[in-house]
């Protein structure tokens, strides 16, 4: 195994409502220095839900991507609040974003989103024995829920408005996870 560099000094760049950017001075195990910037998220985390409204069927919802300047199809999704837990912040997403709650809930694994520029990642969990339910979210319009067929990910996976990376990996652990072949942990 490598060395880790050592961090020499950190300095607040920028900060927004949002992140931090922190500029970071590292020192490697060969003598080379480096200068990094990442951004700092700056909430509790954050959730992706496979939600399965039946053993063949996943929820996705269709929102605008500012970043991205356009409307893409993903799974429901948003920020762990501050002292909530994060079987508390999946199903308040799922309420929020697909109008429906869960009874089971399985963590499958945390994903780092771009590890050599973000330092947080986002934890992918799969809701089960959903129950129709619906909570006021955040959003600046209303979420359209599409109903998928896990038949037809590959589909999905060829269609424009499917780009999200997380999205796409998050998909990828949950038919392992359905399949036998990933393990994940009951959210109690």
């Amino acid at each position: 195994m490598h060395k880790k560099p050592q961090i020499l000094q950190r300095h607040l760049v920028a900060q927004s409502r949002l992140f931090r950017v922190e500029s970071f001075d590292l020192r490697f195990s060969n003598g080379v220095e480096r200068t990094y910037e990442r951004l700092m998220p700056g909430g509790s985390g954050a959730v992706m839900l496979v939600a399965l409204l039946d053993n063949d069927t996943i929820a996705l919802i269709r929102e605008y991507g500012g970043g991205i300047e356009d409307y893409t199809l993903t799974l429901p999704k948003g920020a762990i609040d501050l002292g909530e837990s994060l079987r508390e912040a999946c199903n308040r997403e799922l309420q929020e974003e697909i109008g429906y709650g869960a009874r089971e809930f399985i963590h499958l694994k945390k994903l780092s989103l771009s590890p050599s520029y973000m330092s947080g990642g986002i934890d992918v969990v799969v809701a089960r024995d959903l129950y129709e339910s619906k909570l006021e979210g955040d959003e600046p319009e209303p979420l359209e829920m599409v109903p998928w067929k896990l038949n037809n990910l590959h589909e999905l996976y060829s269609r424009e408005d499917c780009t999200e990376g997380r999205a796409i990996a998050a998909l990828a652990l949950a038919q392992e996870f359905l399949a036998g072949r990933f393990d994940g942990e009951v959210l109690t």
